[in-house]
């Protein structure tokens, strides 16, 4: 199975060789990676030149965030199956995308998805908080409880279903792609009780309160969007669940 990885940058030419390296340790044999870069500044593109021994292809121009980026991506992909690894997140071992495929690979399934370990940014080695895909359940998404994306693997037909990311979504889009793929779709997925990918701190959505403040009001206004019945302390809930997380 051909997997086509995205890889959305921009200015990171301190992080992504880690990414692009996690990828070419992959055992998975056909890997299409895309990097996706906003016409970046620094020495982005020259990192991607030293260390992306297996990038098919690379897209640099101005975008309007991640999440157009990831559109991007989706459309030069030709992959069977589609996953995003954003710069500075890597794969946690080099099997991680063929544990990944082989799951994919049977009958009827169509998306796979496992657990984070959520590293200390200035000390990789150090694991702070293993973010848990056990607890997913479609319903469970008007709680706040989504997949964890960077491990999220699907297979080509359910971008065609659900369609691409929403831009006007500045750090929830993934959460609204996912209301769509997984709530509003009878989208079949197994869950793989692995920590699949290894994520700095310090993220667009784990920037203090207020990223916290505003991904829930975009979660919320994902929900009334799609007619998901929530609402804001319902989204919030969802924190005291990852502080029973934390290393």
């Amino acid at each position: 199975m051909k997997v086509s990885i995205i890889t959305a940058v921009y200015n990171g030419a301190d992080t992504i060789a880690a990414t692009l390296d996690s990828v070419a340790r992959q055992d998975h044999a056909e890997i299409e990676h895309i990097v996706v870069d906003g016409a970046s500044s620094d020495a982005t593109l020259s990192t991607v030149a030293a260390h992306g021994r297996r990038v098919a292809r690379i897209i640099s121009e101005p975008d309007s965030g991640v999440y157009d980026a990831f559109n991007k991506g989706l459309r030069a992909a030709s992959g069977e199956a589609i996953a995003f690894l954003n710069c500075g997140d890597s794969y946690s071992s080099t099997a991680s995308l063929s544990t990944m495929v082989s799951e994919l690979s049977r009958d009827g399934t169509q998306a796979v998805f496992g657990d984070v370990w959520i590293v200390d940014a200035e000390d990789p080695s150090r694991v702070v908080r293993r973010y848990s895909s056990r607890r997913f359940a479609p319903r469970r998404m008007r709680w706040g409880i989504m997949p964890a994306h960077p491990t999220l693997l699907l297979r080509r037909d359910v971008y065609r279903a659900a369609g691409e990311y929403d831009t006007q979504f500045r750090i929830a889009g993934d959460y609204e792609f996912c209301l769509r793929a997984f709530a509003l779709r009878a989208t079949r997925y197994r869950y793989i009780s692995e920590a699949l990918v290894r994520m700095p701190r310090g993220g667009l959505s784990n920037r203090g309160w207020r990223s916290k403040l505003q991904i829930t009001r975009e979660m919320q206004l994902a929900c009334a969007k799609h007619g998901v019945r929530t609402n804001f302390a319902m989204l919030s809930l969802r924190f005291p669940l990852k502080m029973l997380e934390l290393i």
